[in-house]
């Protein structure tokens, strides 16, 4: 054994600032993308905002291209265009996700409303306790992609699959991951969050270490467990005869019952409003559905001609910070122009997709994913991904988020799958329709979408119903009141 040098010559990828950058603008929302621009026009002398009465002339249009065209040769900047590779992920957190969001100014930009205190909402109290935790970059994603998906009143109303398809690609997280980061979640405080359901709900408060000394809670968790729906009819007698005990034990039980929270997320703060602009206008043009970009969300500048025309005369050899600001200006006004053609791209790609949809409704929505779209606009699967986070569509059935047309499935008896919107929207139209002496139970409403050719399980029914918030057929029967 001896020790030698030896040279290899290679080709790799390399992630370039420019590149880096152009990822985390893409998955701005429409809102954080304008004003991450009103930020750098405000350092950048070389960009000018394009007034309404003064659009942009075709002399600097064409100035402009063939400028970009002179500092857009090499490999790098190409590669900006073809690739979005997986390392992207882990370079924004490095880097740090919302460098945008942070304050480049001075005390001239001090807003005396920040001093304003604030309550407290469920999402920022259960990521404070995920900040606590000692977890991975990929895991720390799947638990706060968890607390993205609970409603106000606390719920998790999504499944396992669903959460996946949530998760950025890059975390390649699969059910069991949820499942575990559930429990983790499941443990955070206030007891009961995280729940799919009211009977689970109250199972996690009565096993929490408050209630551990109740001599009636092991009556109390069967009740959650086994009799839940005699309790919500006060059917009291029943209840004392399934459950072998006395009345006094009941009485006790009952009362630990009733001091439990069955929305645990109530008692914080309401998210802050958040104005949403839509990025995609969805029009019918001779019988098709058309996606176009909403001109309101582009912003207007350019590069100031007289700079740059007195840089280009002055032959400074590209160097210099000032020449590194025309650079960057040119790179802003080539990323805006690429950020909307992409966003269009898999826009116009969801709603072919999803054409019957907006022609019948809900009923009509197909399963999507993530991958067929990449497929289609010949992306990469997490460029998708980040160009449906936060983006919205205005159509005439609605501002959607883009993600709101993807979706898992089920099998019919054709072999053909059926999203879980058309599966929740046929539900909806079942219960509405029953009558209201005999409310359908889930087993009924199980039976009547196999008669559709959906075949289903029960507990998948009872899952779709409680994101609906229906309540169950035990309540339903009692708050029928027939009129006199």
């Amino acid at each position: 054994m001896s020790a030698s040098l030896q040279f290899r010559a290679g080709q790799h990828l390399t992630m370039t600032p420019f590149l880096q950058r152009s990822i985390q603008l893409l998955q701005l929302s429409s809102l954080e993308f304008q004003q991450e621009v009103q930020d750098v026009i405000g350092t950048n002398p070389f960009l000018e905002i394009v007034e309404p009465d003064e659009p942009a002339s075709d002399a600097d249009s064409a100035d402009a291209k063939a400028e970009a065209a002179a500092d857009h040769e090499d490999a790098n900047e190409r590669a900006e265009r073809d690739t979005d590779r997986d390392t992207a992920l882990d370079e924004m957190w490095s880097n740090g996700a919302t460098d945008y969001r942070t304050n480049r100014g001075g005390d001239d930009d001090w807003d005396p409303a920040l001093m304003v205190p604030g309550v407290e909402t469920l999402r920022e109290h259960l990521l404070l306790q995920a900040g606590c935790l000692r977890l991975s970059q990929r895991d720390r994603a799947i638990v706060e992609t968890l607390i993205e998906s609970l409603d106000t009143s606390g719920y998790l109303t999504h499944s396992n699959e669903e959460l996946c398809a949530l998760c950025p690609p890059e975390c390649e997280a699969d059910a069991e991951d949820f499942q575990v980061a559930l429990r983790q979640v499941q443990s955070f405080d206030p007891p009961g969050v995280a729940a799919r359901s009211v009977a689970e709900c109250l199972r996690l408060q009565l096993l929490s270490p408050e209630h551990a000394d109740q001599p009636a809670r092991a009556l109390a968790l069967r009740i959650v467990d086994e009799h839940l729906g005699l309790l919500a009819a006060h059917d009291f007698q029943r209840l004392q005869r399934e459950l072998g005990c006395e009345d006094r034990e009941l009485q006790a039980a009952t009362v630990l019952l009733r001091s439990l929270t069955p929305r645990p997320g109530a008692g914080f703060g309401a998210d802050e409003t958040q104005f949403v602009v839509a990025d995609i206008i969805v029009h019918q043009v001779q019988g098709k559905w058309v996606a176009a970009i909403n001109p309101e969300v582009i912003p207007k500048i350019q590069v100031n001609r007289f700079y740059a025309s007195i840089l280009r005369g002055g032959r400074d050899g590209g160097g210099t910070p000032v020449s590194q600001q025309m650079r960057e200006a040119r790179w802003l006004v080539r990323n805006i122009e690429q950020r909307f053609q992409t966003i269009l791209r898999v826009a116009q790609a969801i709603v072919d997709h999803q054409s019957r949809y907006f022609d019948y409704g809900a009923m009509a929505m197909r399963p999507l994913t993530l991958g067929e779209i990449a497929a289609k606009v010949d992306l990469h699967e997490s460029t998708v991904s980040r160009v449906t986070s936060r983006k919205y569509m205005a159509t005439p059935r609605g501002l959607f988020e883009f993600k709101h047309f993807f979706g898992s499935h089920v099998e019919t008896a054709a072999g053909n799958p059926c999203s879980a919107t058309a599966v929740r929207a046929l539900i909806t139209e079942l219960v509405s329709a029953e009558e209201g002496e005999r409310p359908l139970s889930d087993i009924k409403l199980t039976r009547l979408l196999e008669q559709r050719g959906i075949k289903v399980a029960r507990r998948t029914v009872s899952k779709y119903r409680d994101s609906l918030q229906i309540p169950s057929v035990e309540v339903r029967r009692m708050s029928y009141r027939p009129s006199l």
